[in-house]
C-alpha cells in the first residue's frame, strides 16, 4: 500500500476509513488495486471528501465491474433526475420541483424498505458486487441520514456449528416487492408478492475475495427453497435478529458533500437510518451500482440471465 494511504479501523471486524487517495486526477489501476485490497479485507470502505465529480464516479466505479444502470425503473414509470443513467438515485429531491420530495410521494413511499437491512439488486437475476455512495448534497448536522452496515460474514461465522449445516444447502427467494410490502404492509396491502419475479440464492456462499463464508441475507428474502412456511419464516425471523445485533453493525455518519462509501454487498448488509431532515431538507446522494463479478454472480438463475426489476 502506498505511504500516502491510511487505513482506520471503524469497527473490531470490517469497516474503515481510507485516506490519502487522490481523486483529483483519474484513478490508476495500480491505484484501485491497492483500494480494491482494503475492500476485499473491510467490506466497508469510507473515503472522505473525495471531491468526485458524476464522470468521475462513474469511470472508477467501471474498475470494480460491469455497471448496473436504471433503465428498469425508467421503464416502470419512475422520471431519472441525474444525468447518467449509471447513478442511481438514492436522494430525496422532487425531480419535477428540484425541491424536497413529499413524504407522501411514492417513491419516498417505497423506499422506507431501504431502512431494513438489505442488500443491493439481490432481487435481480445477476446480483450486484459492489456499490460506491456518493455525497452531493447533505441536510444540516444533527438531523440524521446516517448509513448503518451489518458484518454478514462474521455474523456467518459466529453461529452454532449445527445451524450452519442446517443453512449450507438453503436457496433464498429474494423479491423487491416483499422487502417493500414488509416496510409498508397497508401502503401495499394489494400487492401480491408472490405472483412477481423472484431471484435465487443460496443462503451461504463463500466470498471469494477473501476466502470467508458468508450469510447472503436480506430484507428481500420472501422465503426458503424446500422448507414448509413455518420453518422458513422461524430461519428468517432467526436470521434477521442475528444480523441486528450490536456487535455486528456499525453507523456511518456522512460528514461533508464528497465523501464516498464503498462496500461489498456479498460480505456486508446495509440500511438507511432515516432523520428529522426527511421532508424537509434535501439530501442528494448518488449511487453506482456493480454487478456482481464472482463466479456465483447469476445465484441459481440462469448463466446469462439478464432479467431486472424495477419499481415506480
Amino acid at each position: 500500500m502506498p505511504d500516502s494511504y491510511e487505513v482506520k479501523s471503524l469497527h473490531p471486524t470490517f469497516a474503515c476509513e481510507l485516506s490519502g487517495v487522490d481523486f483529483s486526477k483519474p484513478i490508476t489501476p495500480a491505484e484501485y488495486a491497492e483500494v480494491r485490497k482494503v475492500v476485499d479485507a473491510y467490506g466497508v470502505v469510507v473515503i472522505r471528501n473525495t471531491g468526485l465529480t458524476d464522470e468521475a464516479h462513474i469511470e472508477f466505479s467501471r474498475y470494480f465491474g460491469d455497471l448496473d444502470d436504471v433503465t428498469p425503473y425508467q421503464q416502470a414509470g419512475r422520471t431519472h433526475r441525474l444525468p447518467y443513467k449509471e447513478l442511481f438515485d438514492a436522494g430525496n429531491i422532487d425531480p419535477a420541483t428540484n425541491g424536497v420530495a413529499a413524504m407522501t410521494d411514492a417513491t419516498v413511499i417505497g423506499n422506507k424498505a431501504n431502512a431494513l437491512f438489505h442488500v443491493d439488486s439481490s432481487f435481480n437475476a445477476r446480483r450486484a458486487g459492489h456499490s460506491l455512495l456518493l455525497a452531493r448534497e447533505l441536510p444540516p448536522k444533527g438531523t440524521g441520514g446516517a448509513t448503518e452496515f451489518s458484518d454478514s460474514r462474521t455474523a456467518y461465522e459466529d453461529l452454532p456449528d449445527d445451524l450452519k449445516t442446517k443453512l449450507e444447502p438453503l436457496v433464498g427467494y429474494h423479491s423487491l416487492f416483499h422487502s417493500r410490502k414488509t416496510a409498508m404492509p397497508e401502503y401495499f396491502k394489494d400487492l401480491d408478492v408472490e405472483s412477481l419475479p423472484m431471484s435465487k440464492h443460496k443462503l451461504v456462499q463463500l466470498h471469494e475475495s477473501s476466502g470467508r463464508k458468508n450469510l447472503y441475507f436480506a430484507s428481500y428474502v420472501h422465503h426458503l427453497e424446500g422448507v414448509d412456511k413455518e420453518e422458513s419464516d422461524a430461519l428468517i425471523k432467526q436470521l434477521t435478529e442475528h444480523v441486528y445485533k450490536p456487535e455486528y453493525r456499525v453507523t456511518v455518519d456522512w460528514e461533508q458533500p464528497g465523501d464516498l462509501i464503498i462496500w461489498d454487498n456479498t460480505s456486508v448488509m446495509h440500511r438507511a437510518t432515516g432523520g428529522t431532515y426527511e421532508g424537509k431538507f434535501k439530501r442528494d446522494m448518488r449511487r453506482t451500482t456493480v454487478k456482481d463479478m464472482s463466479s456465483t454472480k447469476y445465484g441459481l438463475n440462469g448463466e446469462g440471465s439478464d432479467w431486472r426489476v424495477g419499481m415506480p
